[in-house]
């Protein structure tokens, strides 16, 4: 298959970094994975979606970047409440949502305005408003870059943690997401609207029996408000994980400082909100050249126009030392570092 060489990847991501690939497969279907592992089985090869969630540091690129550009959405399965459907790794996950949201599928409207595609998706487990893509994900189909070979996921294989999961971890770098099973209820919708501002933003519409597209367009909504449009403002959304510490440490803190922010984490940790750490911390708004955090949002690097991938990197690192000096909490970043 063809391979494009020197190509620029300034729209293919959201920071809009000006860097080049050396080379470029566009992989419309799982044979042409398979054509590409067999024709440069040594070179070594970067999976890109939609660019949504990377930070290029390096530039040019020099491993094989393939993109994902399988498409399809196929209805493979019902019963009484439950509809799987097949979708390609390719596919754009909010229009996944919406496609969903218009024909009664629900389970994902929470999830609505996360950019990128739906390979990522299981890979970084994304969340929103209380729901994770694990709430609904059934199996996925993963093409191994090493030796071609095509190998289902299920559930369980795939370790699904907070804002992670194997293809984050063990398997990093290490395979191409085909095509995600989902399963998503078309009837008895179970809506979660408690978490974060859907509750507040419906009761302002006057809705007060919500369905799964009020759901999404209150999610829309406070996303909107909330965080800048990539197309305006280079940016990849959070670009730090919420922080969950042991709760001997978080009373520790709160007897320093009464008003931390906190919520339940997982396993008995606490998670305190990584954008109030950085507010309170004082970056809100703050711009060093053109790199800073996001007016309305701290958690929210944001490249004005121009910025290196080194650059944004650095504004990171100092935001993130503030934290650990200001609180002893180490940031982790949630968006995936590139280097090569």
């Amino acid at each position: 298959m063809k391979i494009e060489k020197q190509v620029s990847l300034t729209d293919y991501n959201s920071f809009g970094i000006g860097v080049i690939a050396e080379n470029l497969a566009r992989i419309s279907k799982v044979a042409d994975i398979q054509e590409i592992v067999a024709h440069y089985p040594d070179k070594p090869k970067l999976v890109l979606g939609g660019g949504s969630n990377c930070l290029f540091i390096s530039n040019p690129l020099s491993s094989l970047l393939l993109k994902n550009e399988i498409l399809g959405i196929e209805l493979v399965d019902q019963d009484e409440t439950y509809t799987t459907i097949k979708v390609g790794g390719g596919e754009n996950w909010h229009e996944l949502v919406l496609w969903c949201v218009q024909r009664g599928l629900g389970g994902i409207e929470n999830l609505s305005l996360i950019p990128g595609t739906v390979g990522a998706a299981p890979i970084q487990n994304i969340g929103a408003y209380g729901v994770e893509l694990k709430d609904v994900f059934q199996q996925l189909e993963a093409i191994d870059l090493t030796t071609g070979h095509a190998t289902r996921f299920a559930h369980e294989d795939c370790q699904f943690g907070y804002r992670s999961s194997v293809f984050k971890t063990k398997l990093k770098g290490k395979v191409l997401i085909a095509n995600v099973y989902l399963k998503l209820k078309h009837r008895n919708h179970s809506l979660n609207t408690s978490y974060g501002a859907i509750n507040g933003y419906l009761e302002e519409q006057g809705i007060g029996e919500p369905t799964i597209k009020d759901v999404s367009e209150a999610v829309i909504a406070i996303r909107t408000s909330k965080l800048p449009d990539p197309g305006k403002i280079g940016n990849a959304g959070s670009f730090f994980k919420n922080p969950e510490i042991p709760k001997a440490q978080f009373l520790d803190l709160q007897k320093k400082f009464p008003n931390i922010v906190h919520y339940p984490g997982s396993d008995g940790l606490i998670k305190v909100p990584a954008g109030w750490l950085i507010d309170q911390c004082g970056w809100k708004g703050k711009r060093f050249g053109a790199v800073g955090c996001y007016a309305h949002q701290a958690l929210v690097i944001v490249n004005y126009g121009g910025a290196t991938g080194q650059e944004i990197l650095a504004h990171a690192e100092r935001v993130a030392e503030s934290v650990l000096d200001t609180y002893g909490i180490q940031l982790t970043p949630e968006v995936n570092i590139i280097s090569s």
